[in-house]
């Protein structure tokens, strides 16, 4: 377990007749990013209180770098940071000054607070702002500041709640990168229902449906696994014979199902996916065909989404 960094068994929330999360059992390894993906209503905010201690599980233990956070051990505290859906700061501040507000709740000394609150600012890049109110922050802004109170007392593990929900795209685009720059230095538990913005960062991605997880794997792992039978290829322009030409040598291939031809473009559907890549490009050159694109189709982290959601 020395490389776990998140660590739950049969963790699971009730409400009523209402399972908002189904026995869960999870592992996640220290310095990986990893994207908690489901629709909303999905469990994914249960999870995240569940795994810091803010809500009584129904049943079930978790541990936070090897602190377990559901028996209200305070130590559990200092092992993670957390960033809410809809972080609230006291607007009429600035961040230098809700950072220091922050340090001192983690009873840290002032010369370190000083030092994590330059570092911070630095980080999320608001020492510019540093002096200005909160109230007159973009969504952006206010989501870096988020991060920057959530790591301030070095936490090994950062959950993230949503933290690309209400941004326009200069602002998800700021906070992805941000992330970035984080990894392998903390655990990140990203929950997301944009899949866009899990499939960017993450390394490990788990899929949970109706309070239930339903897949865990890593993220290249996925997405070959739901590799399509498919190979786009472009002919070059200023060939206008070169397509018709292809298309006819292509058609009596064994390994081909289907040909979809679009604006000098081919998309194969092929039977066999190692002879297709092993004959393709031969084929190309001893027919003299140009190319301009070759590409195998891989399938998107909402194709596979939803074809795993659907089951």
């Amino acid at each position: 377990m020395d490389n776990v960094a998140i660590r739950c068994e049969s963790l699971s929330k009730q409400y009523g007749e209402v399972h908002a999360l189904k026995p869960l059992n999870l592992t996640v390894d220290k310095g990986s990013i990893f994207g908690f993906l489901g629709r909303n209503g999905a469990g994914k905010t249960t999870t995240i209180r569940l795994l810091t201690g803010l809500a009584v599980p129904t049943s079930g233990r978790a541990w936070v770098d090897s602190v377990e956070t559901t028996t209200a051990n305070s130590a559990a505290r200092s092992r993670f940071g957390y960033l809410p859906q809809d972080p609230a700061f006291y607007s009429w501040m600035t961040p230098r000054e809700y950072l220091d507000y922050v340090g001192k709740l983690f009873q840290m000394d002032k010369a370190t607070r000083q030092r994590r609150i330059e570092e911070m600012l630095t980080l999320v890049k608001l020492t510019d702002a540093a002096k200005r109110p909160i109230r007159g922050f973009s969504g952006g802004m206010v989501q870096r500041l988020g991060i920057a109170q959530a790591l301030l007392h070095e936490p090994p593990v950062l959950f993230l709640d949503e933290p690309t929900s209400a941004l326009d795209p200069a602002g998800r685009h700021e906070l992805l990168a941000l992330l970035q720059t984080l990894r392998g230095q903390v655990t990140i538990f990203l929950s997301s229902h944009i899949l866009a913005d899990v499939e960017r960062v993450c390394d490990t991605i788990g899929i949970i449906h109706e309070g239930e997880l339903v897949l865990v794997a890593g993220r290249d792992e996925l997405m070959n696994k739901y590799a399509t039978d498919s190979v786009l290829l472009e002919v070059a322009a200023g060939s206008p014979t070169a397509v018709p030409h292809l298309l006819s040598i292509l058609q009596n291939q064994p390994w081909v199902q289907q040909i979809d031809q679009e604006n000098g473009r081919l998309h194969l559907h092929v039977h066999d996916v190692a002879v297709a890549q092993q004959a393709i490009l031969p084929l190309m050159a001893e027919n003299q065909v140009q190319l301009n694109k070759f590409e195998w189709i891989r399938p998107s982290l909402e194709e596979i989404f939803l074809s795993i959601s659907e089951q």
